[in-house]
Formats: structure tokens, C-alpha cells, sequence
């Protein structure tokens, strides 16, 4: 659809953060995008056209800066590029406490760090908690002349638009009674649909000629393990309940290790341990194979910033002890890729990257037993190692574990 439009029951659509926030140095948050502008309107703009001409009617700014300049600052991506190049009639809003970074420390001067982000283009700005300071300092600000009433006029035209095209002088509070279809069994469907379409596979058996996917739902005994089998926080990540995210039973959903019990057969044996212990290891020759999930513990910005980029909680370590003994399906519950130690690419079966599936983890069981194909393909390159990156698809010295765009099918195309 088109978010757009008017009506109690659409949305105001907010594409963030411009431009070039995924491709900062290292894959830092709040870090700097090293790029020509030529690069950077082909990689990191152009998706940004195709969302002003859905209907997209904010822009919310980055906190990383493009060469060094802060995006909050730069009157030429926000204004020449996004207002005038690209057409964007809706409005430019800041992150929270985004003006503040302007200057170091932060906050040390604050009405330039406002002059500078208003004339650079920013229509509305996030004030968590300075707000008698930020109206004292605008209104001085207009009054001396040096944030001029014509770019005042230009960012509340802006607000004003997207406000009465949305609905919002008609219908300015939202309809509560929608409150009670949250999370209905309709949504969750769509959810379950999104995780049987999001998974990439990325290897299916140790021989071409001998896939290990579909497993056999009516195998007499099998084990989960790992990490991330019986944890709805990790599979839903940052952002969720909290800033950060948590771990455990933090909402209404179902786990992996839930989905696959429901999914296999009657008589099927499913041996749960969050670590295996070396007791179910010894007698690993009374179990047909193995499903073990590892991954991140959820984040949210600078907290995610990694320089190893390894799967923690010794990840690696119960991959490997388990694949040595017991045919292994690894899924991979993580926001980004991770190294790959050559153990787990040697020793596995299977591997699955579900990236962070969300509530619904039956949309994993319904695709490793078979019921649905793999969909999903790599949106960014897999890296052998971290001295790797960035890992540019067009980059002479191109080399992944896995190329943009890969993924398996359980039948051949």
C-alpha cells in the first residue's frame, strides 16, 4: 500500500537513517562512511528514491557522518540531494539528541549545533529533555536572522503537509480499538510467512549428490541444542520490550525448540539441553541427527559494536562437539553475518542463517522439515574473516565464504 494516504487505519512512514548509515567503517554505529558521492547516491541514496515514490513522507537523519562531515550538518545530502534532487516533499527529522553530537562535548554549544542542523535542512528535531532551551535558542535564532523565516516557513509547510495529508487535524488521536487485533492469529500468520521467507540456506549436506534437508520429522530420537533453541528474546533481538532487547520468555510467541516439538511425529523423541552434556554426547549413536542454534544476545546501536564479530557463548565451541558426533543442522540466529570457523563449515550437515525470526519460530520448522522451500537470499556478503571488511560485491579483491544474493533451494531450480 501506499502510507500516504489519509485514514485512521495507515500509517506515517519514517525511512531512516540517510543516507549511509549501513555502511560505515567497520560496521560501526554512529561511524563514518567513507565514500565518493558518486558510490553513495548508487549504493546507499538509491533506495531512498523508490521510498519517496511509495509514499515515504519522513526522513529521519543519521548520527554517522559521510567523510567525516556529521549528517546532521550537511546541507547538501539533506537539502540539495533529498529535498531537491530527489523530490522529497514530507519532512527531515533528527535522531533523538542527534543535534547534540554537533559538538564536542555534546551539547557544549548548543544553539550552533541547532543553527547549523535547521539550515542544513532539518524540518523537526528530537528533544528529549532540553526542550525550554531548544524553543529559547530557535527563537533567538529567527529573531537575529541567522536561521532565516523562510526556512522556518519551509520546515512547518512540511509538517503541516504530511499532518493533514495523514489525517491527523480529522482524526488526531489513534483508534484504540485496534489495540485488541495486536498480535491476533491473522498478524501472526503474516509473521510465520516472513520467517519461512527470510531464511537463507547456505549449505544442504557434506555432498552435493546427498542433501541432508528436509529432516525427517518421524525420526526416533533428536536432539536440540544451543543457545538460541529455547529463547524468544534472542530470536526477536534489540528493540524488543526494551532498547536493548532481553532474553527468555519476554512475550507471547513460540521458540524453536516449541515449533519443532509440534512439528515432528508422535513417536519422535526430542532430548532438549541448553549445552549438551558430555553424557548425552556419549551416546550420541542413539540420536538420527541434531538441530543447534547459536547466535548474538540482542543490541541495539553502539552496544553491537564489534571488532570480532565471533558467535559468542562459545558458539563454535558446542557446534563443533556436537557435529563430530551426531549429524547437525546449525541455525544461526543473528542480525549480521559472524565468522564461520572452517570446523563448523567441515563438520555440519546443514547450515541456516534465520537472521532474528522474530515470535514466530514455527516459519523455521515449517521449511527445515520440508512443508516449505528456501526463499531467502544473502542481502549482504558473507565474510571469511573480519580483516575482510568492507566486503564490496564490485570490489576487485571480491572473495566471500558467501556472495551477495546466495542461498539454496531444498529442491534444484
Amino acid at each position: 500500500g501506499y502510507p500516504f494516504l489519509a485514514g485512521r487505519n495507515n500509517l506515517v512512514a519514517c525511512a531512516k537513517h540517510f543516507v549511509g548509515d549501513g555502511g560505515t567503517d567497520k560496521g560501526l554505529s554512529e561511524g563514518n562512511t567513507i565514500a565518493s558521492y558518486e558510490n553513495l547516491e548508487k549504493i546507499h541514496v538509491a533506495p531512498y528514491l523508490n521510498c519517496i515514490a511509495q509514499g515515504v513522507c519522513t526522513v529521519m537523519v543519521s548520527f554517522s557522518s559521510w567523510n567525516g562531515s556529521r549528517l546532521h550538518s550537511d546541507y547538501f545530502l539533506l537539502t540539495q540531494v533529498l529535498k531537491q534532487k530527489l523530490g522529497f516533499k514530507g519532512f527531515v527529522i533528527s535522531d533523538w539528541e542527534g543535534l547534540d553530537r554537533l559538538s564536542e562535548p555534546w551539547g557544549s554549544n548548543y544553539r550552533n549545533c541547532l543553527k547549523t542542523a535547521v539550515n542544513a535542512g532539518i524540518d523537526m528535531v528530537m528533544v528529549p529533555f532540553n526542550y525550554k532551551q531548544f524553543i529559547q535558542d530557535m527563537t533567538d535564532l529567527v529573531e537575529s536572522g541567522e536561521v532565516p523565516i523562510a526556512r522556518v516557513d519551509d520546515a512547518v509547510e512540511r509538517i503541516l503537509r504530511v499532518k493533514f495529508v495523514a489525517g491527523l487535524f480529522e482524526h488526531p488521536l489513534a483508534d484504540r480499538s485496534l489495540l485488541a487485533t495486536v498480535g491476533c492469529k491473522k498478524h501472526r500468520e503474516v509473521a510465520r510467512e516472513a520467517v519461512r521467507k527470510s531464511l537463507v540456506l547456505l549449505k544442504n549436506g557434506k555432498h552435493v549428490d546427498k542433501p541432508f534437508l528436509p529432516l525427517e520429522r518421524n525420526a526416533k530420537r533428536i536432539l536440540v541444542t544451543g543457545t538460541h533453541a529455547d529463547d524468544l528474546g534472542y530470536q526477536c533481538g534489540g528493540w524488543t520490550k526494551t532498547w536493548f532487547g532481553l532474553s527468555g520468555r519476554i512475550t507471547i510467541g513460540t521458540t524453536l525448540l516449541d515449533a519443532i516439538k509440534a512439528a515432528v511425529g508422535d513417536e519422535t523423541e526430542v532430548i532438549y539441553e541448553k549445552n549438551p552434556s558430555t553424557e548425552t554426547l556419549a551416546s550420541s549413536e542413539g540420536f538420527s541427527y541434531a538441530i543447534v542454534a547459536v547466535g548474538e544476545s540482542p543490541y541495539a546501536e553502539t552496544i553491537g559494536d564489534n571488532s570480532e564479530l565471533k558467535i559468542p557463548f562459545n558458539g563454535s565451541h558446542i557446534v563443533t562437539a556436537v557435529a563430530e558426533r551426531i549429524p547437525t543442522l546449525v541455525i544461526l540466529i543473528s542480525g549480521r553475518p559472524l565468522v564461520l570457523e572452517p570446523t563448523i563449515l567441515e563438520k555440519t550437515e546443514g547450515l541456516v542463517a534465520a537472521c532474528l525470526p522474530g515470535s514466530e519460530g514455527q516459519g523455521m520448522a515449517d521449511v527445515i522439515f520440508g512443508d516449505y522451500d528456501f526463499e531467502g537470499k544473502l542481502p549482504v556478503s558473507w565474510f571469511k574473516t573480519v580483516e575482510q571488511l568492507p566486503l564490496n560485491a564490485r570490489a576487485n579483491s571480491y572473495d566471500p565464504l558467501f556472495p551477495l544474493g546466495f542461498g539454496l533451494n531444498l529442491k534444484p531450480v
